[in-house]
């Protein structure tokens, strides 16, 4: 039964994926919205929406390890195992300056965590700063979206039909990232491995498997203002919207180890990226198989 959840949620990534790029592919073409913006907003807070669900329910339940490893584990896994990967399937390419504004605030967020986890704990009123910044950034791409996107002649589907197939393709990714989560959770405990390890690599992967397949599908289709937009987003969005909204529902207890490894590791590998994209223009195969060999040292490291 285990095998038959990992599947299922494997099919279920793989639609979700195609049918949340096609949809946001075409909401950008349609309202001229540049596809970058489609990628942090849209594509990339949507994919997030499972962080979201196993944080909040981790702190309700009192497991703030599970909370916080989440977003932290989860936002390594986007910069080290997707980007690696979408890259490997195709070289990722950003336009000059086009993203200066967005890895900016993906390389500060996380810096907003050193005094907050030094405190050894994130409580209401961080929290709120934490979502007051998201909602700050939100207007800020709103108002300043970037250089428009390059017309083509293929066809162009209406907003509405492009919403319905975003809408499907969100609930297609949730319900697959549920079920490959179950299934690959309880596989590990059948084969005795830590409820750490699990929460670890399993769960933050596993709520991370959304953004994997939508940035791989994107890479296919060779839209890699949507592949890294939708990583790029994501952990902008599981910093400041996930852990804020977290924190303002239940306050947030930090071990210290998170302070002392996870996050400077988080933000060295956010900064990485920032390089990359800001003085490379993006990331080639090479780099992205240094990025997968980056998060098996990680994954080795953090079972310490």
């Amino acid at each position: 039964m285990n095998y038959i959840l990992v599947l299922g949620g494997l099919v279920g990534l793989f639609l979700g994926g195609e049918f949340l790029v096609r949809g946001a592919v075409g909401i950008a073409r349609r309202l001229a919205i540049p596809p970058l913006l489609i990628g942090l907003t849209v594509v990339g807070f949507g994919t997030s929406t499972p962080e979201l669900l196993v944080s909040v329910d981790a702190a309700l339940r009192g497991v703030p390890g599970i909370a916080i490893g989440n977003v932290v584990g989860s936002n390594i896994a986007n910069i080290l195992l997707i980007v690696g990967v979408s890259s490997l399937v195709w070289p990722i390419r950003v336009l000059a300056g086009s993203m200066t504004r967005d890895v900016a605030v993906m390389i500060l967020a996380p810096l907003l965590l050193v005094p907050m986890f030094a405190t050894g704990m994130v409580g209401r009123p961080a929290g709120l700063l934490l979502v007051a910044a998201l909602a700050g950034y939100l207007t800020w791409a709103y108002l300043h979206p970037g250089p428009d996107p390059e017309e083509t002649g293929a066809p162009v589907l209406p907003v509405w039909k492009s919403l319905i197939w975003v809408a499907v393709g969100l609930a297609a990714l949730m319900a697959g990232a549920r079920f490959l989560v179950d299934g690959a959770v309880a596989i590990a405990r059948e084969f005795g491995a830590s409820e750490a390890f699990i929460g670890l690599t399993i769960v933050a992967v596993g709520t991370s498997l959304p953004e994997l397949a939508t940035s791989l599908i994107a890479a296919l289709r060779r839209h890699s203002e949507i592949a890294i937009g939708n990583v790029v987003g994501s952990n902008v969005f599981n910093i400041l919207g996930i852990l804020g909204l977290t924190a303002v529902v239940a306050p947030v207890p930090v071990e210290a180890r998170f302070l002392s490894f996870d996050l400077p590791f988080m933000i060295g590998v956010s900064i990485l990226l920032g390089v990359l994209l800001l003085w490379r223009g993006g990331v080639g195969r090479i780099a992205g198989a240094a990025m997968l060999a980056g998060y098996a040292a990680y994954v080795w490291a953090a079972q310490g």
